[in-house]
């Protein structure tokens, strides 16, 4: 949109018009239509002009704009002061974008007036309807015609979002996948016909599975309208939900990626009902629903969702029936289950919660996953934007990086900010962040003022999210490689809390060429050392090291000894290799014998590799 001082145009009273104002921090906010400008208006052609005001608007170095309501009924009234006709909103005319063609036959036509015939702009004074037609020939036409594609940011989301890498058939998914929105509650859904009839399904399977018994209770025990209000000890007592390790996740895809296995995804319809429910429960009606049960309550056969004990009572039925099923529970994943064919074929199925990820070779039909002939992509790219959305920056500026490399976060600020809204933004970049490991370190930091955070601790998070706007469709790529070993990287942020000189330590790991687990997370002692820092480092990237390689012991992969840590501190792996203690290693005495007892055991090498080697990696 361009702004000018000067415009004449008819107009009636009814007639509407809106500016965005200026951005804060960059995030799009609404400034109310203000009183620009007066002048007499006649009755065929009124006279419109801008204050200066509108001329610092323009000048403003803030580029975002977002898309301005076109229908807002808070702003029909009169804009015409008593006595006399004045308007006093604020007026802005769009560029011409016309074809190229069109352009210059205007310009050949301002040519051939020459520059004393064209009229002038004169700041501060107003212009005639014939003068502004001569300036702007396409004011009369339709805004469509005028401007096809209208655009009211310079950062558009679809200039960072690209399909052109997809199949035709995994981008039209996508595609509408974007555009789905999940009710806030129960009354938005029975509004959406799709989602109502979710919602009447739903309640035919809890009566088809028997979740309550057809008597009238009327004498109730205890009331459980949502699981928050049990009591333990009296309608629940042990509580388990089978979540996966994210991380064992990715090293199935990195397995599947490497040996060419299909990947099947399996949500289990009305998983918890399966369970079996050993206490005595009684439940509320559901809204909506009190016309065909009446006032009554219902007494719980089976589990339900929002019990507190529902997951556990669906895992136990679950794992029951898998191990019937001649599956193998893992012990370094309880939720992983492992078959083994007479042929040496496998089946792999992992549980996180109510869905199920299946693989192997062992498995006769798969579901098509965002997969090519060259690996597996993950994105949580609808995940993304639903957040941008959400905070009200989909037209942000982006950043390049997640945050501020000069910055420095202090425990107090300026001003408090609600805590509540802070903590569920950071809870969703740390959900955000299993698929994008750049952020780690960001969310790490900002993670650590939950209890009390300030508006310079909500700008590192409005950072992040800035940076996620550049690109919100990356993620994660397992590639097919030759490769068949455990390389594990690790360093360390030696005194860079300035609360309280900790420092933080970071590690990632690659299995059969992927990256698959990763970790930011600051020490718990204050380090005297660099060479302590990475130390403690060193142990932490050992343990991951080790627990992945029992869960490939459990598959059955083909492991290749010494796992390779890496690290760039000489210092660390003197410390590592030199059994003499001494002043310098004997408050790190646990983790020195820890390291030293896995190399003697040739479990794992320790290699030096240099910062720029790390970084690239």
């Amino acid at each position: 949109m361009s702004f000018f001082n000067n415009l004449s145009l008819p107009v009636s009273q009814s007639s509407k018009t809106y500016t965005s104002g200026p951005t804060k921090n960059g995030h799009d906010f609404l400034s109310n239509p203000t009183l620009v400008m007066s002048s007499e208006l006649g009755e065929s052609e009124p006279t419109f002009s801008h204050e200066e005001n509108n001329e610092n608007l323009e000048n403003n170095d803030n580029d975002d704009l977002i898309e301005m309501p076109q229908n807002n009924e808070s702003y029909k009234d009169n804009r015409f002061e008593e006595g006399n006709k004045t308007w006093k909103g604020k007026v802005f005319v769009r560029k011409n974008h016309k074809e190229s063609d069109e352009s210059t036959s205007q310009h050949c036509h301002e040519s051939e007036l020459g520059d004393d015939q064209l009229p002038k702009k004169r700041k501060g004074k107003s212009i005639s309807v014939s003068e502004s037609r001569i300036l702007y020939p396409d004011i009369d036409d339709p805004v469509a015609v005028r401007k096809p594609v209208r655009s009211c940011t310079k950062y558009p989301l679809s200039n960072f979002i690209s399909y052109s890498n997809l199949s035709s058939s995994f981008s039209a998914f996508t595609s509408k996948l974007s555009s789905v929105e999940i009710p806030k509650n129960v009354q938005v859904a029975l509004e959406v016909p799709k989602w109502r009839e979710a919602v009447l399904e739903e309640m035919k399977a809890l009566e088809k599975n028997k979740t309550w018994n057809g008597s009238i209770e009327r004498y109730k025990a205890r009331l459980v309208a949502k699981g928050f209000t049990q009591t333990y000890g009296i309608d629940y007592s042990d509580t388990f939900a089978p979540v996966a390790k994210l991380n064992t996740v990715r090293i199935l895809l990195s397995l599947a990626a490497n040996l060419d296995w299909p990947l099947h995804q399996l949500d289990v319809k009305n998983a918890f009902l399966n369970g079996d429910l050993e206490e005595e429960v009684y439940m509320d009606i559901p809204p909506g629903f009190e016309d065909k049960f009446g006032s009554n309550v219902c007494k719980l056969n089976k589990s339900l969702y929002g019990l507190k004990q529902s997951p556990r009572a669906w895992f136990e039925k679950f794992t029951y029936s898998m191990k019937k099923q001649g599956y193998i529970q893992g012990q370094a994943d309880h939720t992983l289950f492992t078959k083994f064919s007479q042929d040496g074929k496998i089946a792999v199925l992992i549980v996180y919660v109510d869905d199920i990820v299946l693989t192997g070779d062992d498995i006769v039909e798969m579901a098509r996953v965002a997969r090519s002939k060259d690996g597996i992509v993950v994105s949580q790219q609808k995940y993304i934007l639903d957040l941008l959305k959400e905070t009200g920056m989909s037209g942000c500026r982006p950043a390049d990086t997640p945050m501020d490399p000069n910055a420095k976060l202090w425990e107090e600020g300026s001003v408090p900010v609600d805590t509540g809204r802070y903590q569920r933004l950071v809870g969703k970049l740390i959900y955000l962040s299993h698929t994008r490991p750049n952020i780690a370190f960001s969310v790490s930091v900002v993670s650590q003022f939950m209890h009390s955070p300030f508006e310079e601790h909500l700008e590192a998070v409005y950072r992040i999210l800035r940076y996620l706007k550049a690109n919100p469709g990356k993620g994660l790529f397992f590639k097919k490689t030759n490769e068949r070993n455990v390389s594990i990287f690790t360093d360390a942020d030696w005194a860079g809390s300035v609360t309280d000189r900790r420092s933080t330590s970071g590690y990632c790991t690659y299995v059969w060429g992927n990256l698959v687990t990763w970790r930011s997370k600051k020490q718990g002692v204050v380090a005297r050392s660099s060479a302590e820092a990475g130390f403690r480092a060193m142990a932490q990237g050992i343990c991951e090291g080790l627990w992945i390689h029992r869960v490939l012991e459990e598959l059955k992969m083909k492991i290749e000894l010494p796992l390779k840590l890496y690290s760039d501190s000489k210092a660390a792996i003197s410390i590592a290799h030199n059994p003499v203690q001494h002043d310098r290693t004997k408050h790190i005495e646990i983790d020195r014998h820890f390291i030293k007892e896995k190399l003697d055991a040739g479990i794992i090498c320790l290699p030096f590799v240099t910062s720029s080697v790390r970084a690239h990696n």
